[in-house]
């Protein structure tokens, strides 16, 4: 674990894939998302992890938002020569009404159903499927198999928020 309240878990690091554990961390995120939120109140929700931070709330949010870019981002490279795809504004995003006041619920049923489908089409895909590409504007060419590591990266990031806070809190 990181003193970097920013990075509980470290910042993302890639040294090559590591397919079975990713997968595994994709299908797994959901219930470990909602066991991170389990029993906690409304002004809990809205505590934010850090100061400056996203509350736990938008943070639930947010990773749903952000999932559902990265499964149609993986859609189009596996489709498409090398699409440059689009990028959003995650703080903007987390700033509209549903992502600072919406039960936390609605995104846990998303990212759940999200994620069944995205690791069923990922446990699919061939080795050259896994080559593929898309280009992002700000970080280049990204592989699906670096972009795997990134978000199973990302969902652990978003619970490790949660469960640290948690932890300091006494929760």
């Amino acid at each position: 674990m990181s003193t970097d309240l920013r990075f509980p878990i470290g910042r993302f690091s890639y040294a090559g894939p590591n397919r079975a554990e990713w997968l595994e961390q994709i299908a797994t995120l959901p219930a470990e998302m909602k066991a991170a939120v389990a029993g906690l109140t409304d002004a809990q929700l809205d505590t934010p992890y850090r100061e400056g931070g996203w509350t736990l709330r938008q943070v639930v949010h947010h990773t749903a938002d952000s999932h559902i870019n990265s499964y149609v981002r993986f859609r189009l490279a596996l489709t498409e020569q090398e699409p440059t795809i689009n990028t959003y504004e995650e703080q903007l995003w987390a700033e509209f009404d549903d992502a600072k006041a919406e039960p936390v619920e609605t995104s846990l049923q998303l990212i759940e159903v999200l994620h069944r489908r995205w690791a069923r089409m990922l446990r699919t895909l061939d080795e050259a499927q896994w080559q593929k590409a898309f280009i992002h504007p700000a970080n280049g060419r990204t592989e699906l198999d670096k972009a795997l590591g990134l978000y199973a990266w990302h969902g652990r990031h978003h619970v490790a928020h949660i469960t640290s806070l948690r932890e300091r809190m006494g929760w």
